[in-house]
């Protein structure tokens, strides 16, 4: 009997630690797949001298050794060219204000949320994810016909009288901006939200009771924590922001550089695959790097408080 359920109890412990090694070992191999092999794949193009459009190994070896060569020039030509530089650093600030901007807008939004009734959140939720249900590029095309000289908006402001002439609004920045805000806008709302939604009411409820304004127990409690959510909110907004290519090719007009639209020319209108990859890797290390400087911190912070 006792051989018997010690067998019984290895098995479960095997199978328990099975299903923990599978759970975790899914996701692993989706990312090794799909993100690490094709990035891989991507670094060592950027690195590579081409032979017409074959690209030469790293390694090789001859006369009893083996040779690394590394192609750098890409990387110190994005560096000291001002256009690369000039591009990536619009793409930051374009996708800092349109993540500033979300925040802005989404925050009363998801607080609004999480404070009706709970019979009413589900179709608040439907009304943020309801976008989702029509193509974004048809949604990207919508604000052409709204933002153009002879657009909705131009046309309701002559009727009106308020202008004589159309305003430009359409391929600058501006109309830039309100494309991606619209597009991002739910990314921000719905992180918020689900922080929101679980927050301990009685802390607010304490906060009034030691005398706070409604203002103070607002920034002094509520906003600390939420700030996972505004944290998650703004790393989905920023993120693919910065990679942004429908939107300023739509939108955006020749004074709002983009990278994306820049990694598309390299690729598709010059053909150097080389240079186009090293526009990518430097784009992925300019998103990962600042991503796991704050990842250090956050657990770092967690061992201080768990000390």
């Amino acid at each position: 009997m006792n051989i018997a359920q010690s067998l019984k109890g290895a098995a479960h412990r095997l199978l328990q630690s099975l299903g923990r090694r599978t759970v975790i070992g899914i996701p692993y191999l989706f990312l090794i797949l799909l993100f690490t092999v094709p990035f891989l794949v991507v670094l060592k193009i950027s690195v590579s001298e081409s032979d017409g459009i074959r690209f030469q190994d790293l390694l090789s070896y001859a006369d009893g050794a083996v040779q690394l060569k590394v192609k750098l020039s890409n990387y110190i030509f994005l560096s000291t060219d001002p256009l690369y530089v000039e591009t990536y650093w619009s793409s930051v600030k374009f996708a800092l204000l349109n993540t500033s901007i979300c925040l802005f807008i989404g925050y009363p939004f998801a607080y609004f949320m999480a404070r009706s009734p709970a019979n009413m959140r589900p179709a608040l939720l439907m009304l943020v994810s309801l976008p989702f249900w029509t193509s974004y590029l048809l949604r990207v095309y919508a604000w052409k016909g709204l933002l153009d000289d002879h657009g909705v908006f131009n046309n309701i402001m002559i009727w009106l009288h308020l202008i004589d002439q159309p305003i430009k609004m359409m391929y600058t920045g501006f109309s830039m901006t309100i494309g991606m805000v619209y597009a991002y806008l739910p990314f921000m709302i719905l992180p918020l939200y689900a922080n929101l939604v679980k927050m301990d009411l009685r802390l607010i409820e304490a906060a009034k009771d030691l005398g706070a304004t409604p203002w103070q127990t607002f920034w002094l409690v509520t906003v600390p924590l939420s700030k996972n959510g505004i944290i998650a909110g703004a790393m989905l907004v920023f993120i693919p922001s910065v990679g942004e290519y429908v939107i300023p090719e739509l939108l955006g007009g020749p004074s709002t550089l983009m990278i994306g639209r820049v990694l598309w020319d390299e690729f598709f209108s010059n053909n150097d695959w080389a240079m186009a990859s090293a526009v990518a890797v430097t784009m992925v290390g300019l998103i990962l790097i600042p991503l796991a400087i704050f990842n250090k911190y956050q657990a770092d912070s967690g061992g201080v408080r768990g000390v």
